[in-house]
């Protein structure tokens, strides 16, 4: 087969990538130019600088000189692994393009080699053959596949005696996207927001936290739909805050999917359920000719099944694992929002993942969900930054066509696409969010709760009043600005004196604005 030449001289670009320098790309980079292959570059790639002290950036590792590797298929494999870690959707995409035989000659060549021995393991793992390799023979320490100290990794992987390595990747070869140990990342879970979660709640009255989870599970349920742009009646969203109540709780599978669909779909009429049968996209329409206008192109019809499963297998297989339990949200949540797998009701159902996800592993105290959407819902250009830094990339490797009904019909393989890719920046986002609903929502729903209970039993001191019309008072007054306006004394609470109302608005600036608890 053509292949090109390998990169040789340094550049300032790679793939519409600018270098933070002149640098020769090495690795996953060189690979990929070497042999052409189609797909998205990963989030960060190496290069070799001309210089002994580089400047690297978040996109490009930039190495001294004496780290270049030689140009060789054994050599660019090498250096990708040890400086780059594992890139499940580059290896397969190359050792589709490379011949068995030459896999086999590189393991052969140095046969008790710990990188020779996790590449012949990952070309048997994505490819499910088996190379003409012999048993290497001897006492050999078992190597791990993946560097934990790189890449989130099983704290404790499965020994594949015929290459003498531990299987600690996250998921299977039906899905298995990677999470680079990022700064960010490590703070992110040093934190122990689990523990500060219960820590907040452990020194809050039980009564408190129980109308703070009922607020901050309705908010969670309202905020899903809002991110869509949608406004729902009270009853589908007090029904879709119920399927959020009750996550974690039912085995995940399949038709545990299509059952949350139904159910935020609602009315199916216009919608078709189940796993889609057809094309799928995100975007719109040309007004004149109808023909789709992608922003982002779906997993094939025939993929779906083989996906959901693999995302399902993540699930039981990473939290069994130790990985960490934001982490692998953010795993399988984006994962399966980037395969779009229904018609209608994606979003929703990827965010209720994170909940299932959380719920599954304890992180959340019991009976409290965190209100993701809530926080992801006032982080929504960051939030769609996150979804496009995958999908925009990838959007040019698809092959496509229209179909008559104005769908998508994809004409090239795409599953390995939404099987692999790098999830850090996801998990990132995710903990952003966790940390916001930690750290400010639920401080403060029990800091307002416990105002609005001081200000009530003071109002009831002045007039005996329901706890309703309290809140609908309060209401009024944080509209006014801590003052009633003219309609709400003429009206709602003409029967109040002037001196009562009075007292009334101070109580609330002593309650709400002096302390200013959010609601």
């Amino acid at each position: 087969m053509a292949m090109n030449e390998w990169l040789s001289q340094p550049t300032n670009d790679f793939r519409g990538r600018p270098l933070p320098e002149p640098a020769v790309p090495a690795g996953y980079a060189a690979l990929m130019a070497r042999y052409d292959l189609q797909l998205p570059p990963p989030p960060r790639l190496a290069a070799i600088a001309g210089r002994h002290h580089p400047a690297s950036s978040p996109s490009w590792r930039l190495l001294t000189p004496r780290h270049r590797p030689a140009d060789t298929l054994a050599d660019q494999l090498v250096f990708a692994l040890k400086w780059e870690g594992v890139d499940l959707g580059v290896l397969a995409a190359l050792f589709k393009r490379v011949e068995p035989d030459e896999i086999a000659a590189l393991v052969r060549a140095t046969p008790t080699g710990g990188f020779a021995r996790r590449l012949w393991f990952l070309y048997e793992w994505l490819n499910d053959t088996t190379l003409e390799v012999p048993d290497p023979g001897g006492r050999l320490r078992y190597v791990p596949v993946v560097d934990a100290d790189s890449q989130v990794a099983l704290r404790k992987g499965t020994p594949s005696v015929r290459h003498r390595v531990t299987d600690n990747l996250p998921g299977t070869r039906a899905f298995c996207p990677m999470v680079r140990w990022t700064p960010e990342l490590r703070s992110a879970v040093a934190k122990g927001l689990d523990a500060r979660a219960r820590e907040i709640i452990g020194r809050t009255h039980k009564d408190l936290i129980a109308r703070a989870a009922a607020f901050l599970l309705l908010s969670d349920s309202k905020s899903s739909f809002a991110i869509e742009g949608e406004r729902p009646s009270s009853a589908r969203t007090a029904r879709w805050a119920e399927a959020i109540g009750q996550a974690g709780r039912i085995p995940l599978s399949v038709a545990e999917l299509e059952r949350l669909q139904s159910i935020v779909i609602g009315d199916a009429r216009f919608v078709s359920l189940g796993l889609r049968t057809g094309g799928g996209f995100v975007g719109t329409h040309d007004r004149e000719t109808r023909e789709p206008v992608p922003e982002h192109i779906s997993a094939r019809p025939e993929d779906l099944r083989g996906l959901i499963d693999g995302i399902i297998e993540y699930s039981r297989r990473s939290l069994d694992g130790g990985v960490d339990p934001v982490v692998s949200a953010a795993v399988m949540a984006f994962g399966l929002v980037y395969a779009h797998p229904f018609a209608d009701g994606n979003g929703r159902i990827h965010r209720w993942l994170v909940h299932h996800v959380l719920a599954k592993a304890g992180y959340n105290p019991p009976g409290l969900v965190f209100p993701i959407s809530a926080a992801i819902l006032r982080r929504l250009g960051e939030y769609r930054s996150v979804l496009e830094s995958y999908t925009a990339p990838l959007q040019p490797f698809i092959d496509w066509r229209p179909t008559a009904d104005g769908n998508v019909e994809v004409v090239n393989d795409t599953a390995d696409f939404y099987r692999f890719f790098d999830a850090t920046a996801q998990a990132e986002f995710l903990y952003t969010c966790v940390e916001q609903t930690v750290e400010v929502d639920l401080p403060g729903e029990v800091k307002f709760l416990q105002a609005f209970d001081r200000f009530a039993a003071a109002v009831k001191e002045i007039v005996e009043m329901p706890d309703a019309q309290i809140d609908l008072l309060r209401g009024f007054l944080e509209q006014g600005g801590g003052k009633f306006s003219k309609r709400a004394r003429e009206e709602e609470f003409r029967a109040l004196t002037d001196a009562e109302a009075a007292r009334i608005e101070e109580l609330y600036a002593q309650a709400f604005v002096e302390g200013r608890p959010t609601p």
